[in-house]
């Protein structure tokens, strides 16, 4: 990081040194941002081209994207991408898609200049099947996915279409992505391996994910760590009355869920617990061979994370002891698999960062007042490695996401707002000229 923000510094993005700059200077730079004609001209250009972008939520929300099976709409995203003339756009291993727009600073484009990555995720939560025709009436429409976060890869073409027809610049090389893996399942797997394996992990600087159909006022400055098991119980199973008194994976596994369910967790930092799927069995009239739960614990805190996940894993092996020694193992023992499947790192981007006090100041130039949140999105990875990064919503209004009948409201004005305290966050990161 320090090569980083020595190149930062000499590009003019921070200060010569390595304080926080003070509210009234970024809102004194988000006003110069948006004050400036290129700024009003780009403004311009979202208005004039808001149908568009609302006939491209519409046509990327109908491409069906479940968890690891975001090709369809990836290859899509890719098109489109290559139409907007970004430089270097492809699709790296994990399927991710990106492009980049040059900036004007030292060896921008073919050294190791900084970038300033924005990204909205390509997949949804919903299973391969699901329907996602979009229903409009007026101005709401209507589909699983179109809010989260389908509307925010649109509006990242509305970006870079408005910034071509202002025609500004930027001493940063801005990284568009859509991005895989953001979902349940996939464990931010796209952003995991933008980071860690991509070609540009050493030279993103700040990160922007944009997630969500809201006003535009929250900034997701802390990252909710989360583990996810799936547990499997095993036994010998049975006839239920042959081989009635034989241990149970059922039994152990309903004696760890009620363990489970009286741990005491603190209300701050925020911690959560749940068993969101169960299975098991063959039939009704047999004893089952296995059991097994999907779990997920939350917390805003790595060290209270640690300590129900420890708590947790006590009580599975508590709770298969105390089976064993309740019923019958003549015909074998009750064991138990714990495999992680989901672990998502905790994490804050202090308020006190450059890039908080430029969105917030952003928040602020258009009447809103900020609010720094925690939430579980892309913005973990960076978070988590020390990058500075936020989530910002794109305007307009939303509600039941993850749920079938999800909705977004697209009425133009509050919708515009919203994607200009974006643009003018990212500009001003960016370093318009």
């Amino acid at each position: 990081m320090l090569s980083i923000v020595a190149i930062l510094v000499a590009l003019g993005l921070f200060g010569a040194h390595t304080l926080p700059q003070q509210p009234v200077a970024a809102d004194a730079a988000i006003q110069a941002t948006v004050g400036s004609a290129g700024f009003k001209a780009a403004a311009a250009a979202l208005d004039r081209d808001f149908d568009r972008h609302v006939a491209e939520t519409i046509r990327l929300t109908e491409i069906p994207s479940p968890p690891f099976k975001e090709a369809a709409r990836g290859k899509a995203y890719l098109e489109l991408l290559k139409q907007h003339g970004l430089a270097d756009v492809e699709m790296d291993a994990e399927g991710n898609v990106m492009g980049l727009r040059r900036g004007t600073g030292p060896s921008a484009g073919s050294g190791p200049a900084p970038i300033i990555a924005i990204a909205a995720h390509l997949d949804t939560v919903f299973p391969e099947g699901t329907r996602v025709i979009v229903k409009r009436a007026g101005t709401r429409l209507a589909a699983p996915g179109v809010g989260d976060d389908t509307r925010s890869l649109a509006v990242l073409l509305a970006f870079i279409r408005a910034m071509d027809a202002a025609k500004i610049r930027t001493k940063a090389d801005i990284l568009f992505i859509g991005n895989v893996g953001e979902e349940g399942p996939g464990d931010l797997r796209g952003v995991r391996y933008l980071f860690t394996k991509g070609k540009y992990k050493d030279r993103i600087a700040m990160f922007v994910s944009a997630d969500g159909t809201d006003p535009g006022s929250e900034i997701v400055t802390g990252a909710v760590g989360s583990k996810r098991y799936r547990v499997t119980f095993t036994g010998p199973g049975g006839h239920s009355y042959a081989d009635f008194g034989l241990v149970s994976p059922t039994f152990a596994m309903a004696s760890a869920m009620k363990k489970f369910a009286a741990l005491n967790v603190p209300a701050s930092p925020k911690t959560t617990f749940s068993v969101g799927v169960v299975g098991g069995g063959t039939s009704v009239n047999s004893i089952p061979f296995e059991a097994w739960m999907d779990i997920d614990m939350r917390s805003e805190s790595r060290a209270e994370l640690d300590k129900i996940d420890a708590s947790f894993r006590a009580l599975v092996a508590e709770s298969v002891a105390d089976e064993n020694a309740a019923r019958s193992v003549a015909k074998g023992r009750i064991t138990v698999d714990v495999t992680l499947t989901g672990d998502r790192p905790s994490g804050q981007t202090a308020a006190s960062q450059h890039i908080v006090q430029i969105a917030s100041a952003s928040v602020r130039a258009f009447g809103l007042t900020p609010s720094l949140t925690f939430s579980s999105t892309d913005s973990n990875i960076p978070i988590s490695l020390g990058i500075p990064a936020i989530t910002l919503d794109a305007g307009g209004t939303s509600d039941r996401a993850h749920a079938l009948d999800e909705w977004i409201d697209v009425e133009k004005t509050s919708s515009l707002r919203g994607m200009q305290i974006m643009l003018a966050t990212l500009l001003t990161l960016a370093g318009m000229q």
